[in-house]
């Protein structure tokens, strides 16, 4: 960093200004649905500016966009548990706990909503699915250098993972026991 650059705090102003933002538009979401709200009304929920909107997303699109990519890809550590089988029944649980959370049914709409919604939305959904599965193969691989023989990444989507958005989608239920045997069955 120069003289003339000046300091950059992670978890300053810019980061605290980021989650409200998003937070006002998972909020919206979930209470009105896609389309159905403006960068102002986004701006005003999350106390801010709609200029400091525009300025760090550019538009509804990339604000909304990034709300999907950033709600819906799991940051926390891939499971390591020694077993491929007990590795996909911790992934698979988490995915569901982060679908089903307080803000998880409308970020997944969202995301849906948006897929449909030109090359920015098809861009969101791109990026969501490669991040999936590039968190799914890390996990493969390790358990290939452990000697199993894992299914594909996106056997897993298909079969773990898209059932359970699915479920999510149309309203219904996803237990521990549904999760498990969607791994089960996959295995």
């Amino acid at each position: 960093m120069s003289e003339t650059e000046p300091a950059r705090r992670p978890g300053g102003r810019s980061a605290r200004v980021g989650a409200q933002v998003h937070q006002a538009v998972t909020e919206l979401v979930h209470e009105r649905g896609y389309g159905n709200f403006s960068v102002g009304e986004i701006a005003a929920r999350a106390g801010v500016a709609d200029s400091s909107v525009y300025r760090r997303w550019g538009s509804l699109e990339s604000l909304l966009s990034d709300v999907v990519l950033t709600r819906l890809n799991a940051r926390s550590p891939m499971p390591d548990t020694g077993s491929l089988a007990g590795d996909l029944r911790t992934y698979a649980a988490q995915v569901a706990r982060e679908i089903t959370g307080p803000d998880g049914v409308a970020v997944v709409r969202l995301a849906v909503a948006l897929s449909g919604d030109g090359p920015q939305g098809l861009g969101a959904g791109d990026g969501l699915l490669a991040e999936r599965t590039r968190q799914l193969q890390s996990m493969l691989d390790r358990a290939r250098e452990r000697g199993e023989r894992p299914p594909d990444a996106l056997d897993v989507l298909d079969h773990v993972l898209a059932p359970m958005y699915i479920r999510v989608l149309f309203g219904m239920g996803i237990t521990p026991e549904y999760v498990d045997g969607l791994v089960d069955r996959l295995l």
